[in-house]
Formats: structure tokens, sequence, C-alpha cells
């Protein structure tokens, strides 16, 4: 019988714990989420860009990404997503091709993965903010 107390004891400890932690965690990943959908993607000119391979990342928890930018002649001639933290933002993976196909950071996000869409952006401009220094 004393066992049956113990064991219940920790169960209830155990779920309090979980709802304590995650009331304390909602609060952040809400602040970070919002303030990634308010941030702005700022496009960079291509012929400021010498030709070579950049790397840049980003991350507002829970999403995070790094890529590899090549350019040559002032196109980027390719993109490589080497780390994408995601969640179900497994879908704004298309976005290094979108950029490539049109040159430009200004490209339409993934409906449905909005914060991976920008976060995978943001690191793409880091990358090429990089090039510049």
């Amino acid at each position: 019988m004393k066992k049956k107390k113990v064991i219940v004891l920790f169960v209830i400890i155990v779920i309090i714990g979980v709802f304590l932690a995650t009331a304390g965690i909602k609060p952040y990943l809400e602040k970070n989420l919002d303030q990634l959908a308010n941030s702005t993607i700022s496009d960079v000119d291509l012929s400021r860009i010498e030709d070579g391979v950049y790397v840049g990342s980003y991350k507002v928890f829970p999403v995070a990404a790094e890529v590899k930018v090549t350019v040559n002649n002032h196109i980027i001639t390719g993109i490589e997503l080497v780390k994408h933290n995601n969640g179900q933002g497994a879908p704004a993976e298309i976005i290094p091709d979108k950029v490539v196909e049109a040159q430009t950071l200004e490209v339409d996000i993934v409906s449905g993965a909005t914060y991976s869409s920008k976060v995978i952006l943001k690191a793409i401009e880091d990358a090429l903010n990089n090039a510049n220094k």
C-alpha cells in the first residue's frame, strides 16, 4: 500500500512538473515566433558579391537553419541547406531553389511553413551579408 502511494505521488509530481515547464516555455516560444513573423528580409545587391561560397545561419527557437550560398559572376548558382531544424516546416526546404531561380530573397514564403521559410531566408541573407565583410 505504501509503495502505491509513493508511485501515485511521483506521477503527480511529474505531471505538475511537465505543466509548469510547458507554461514557462510557451510565452518564450510565442515571443520568438512573433518576432520572427514580424522580421523583414532585406534583399542583397548581388553586383557587390564576389565569387565564392558563403556560409550563413539563423536561429529562432525552435527553428534553425544553416546554408552555403555559392556565387559566381554575381549570380547565386546554388544554395545548400546544410541544416534545418524545423518541426513541421520541412516544406520550406524549397526556398533555396526559389531564391536561386529568382536571384532575389524576395520570394514567397511557403504556406504552412512560414517560420521555417523566414529562418531559411534569414540564413541566406546572413550568408550574403557575410560576403560583403
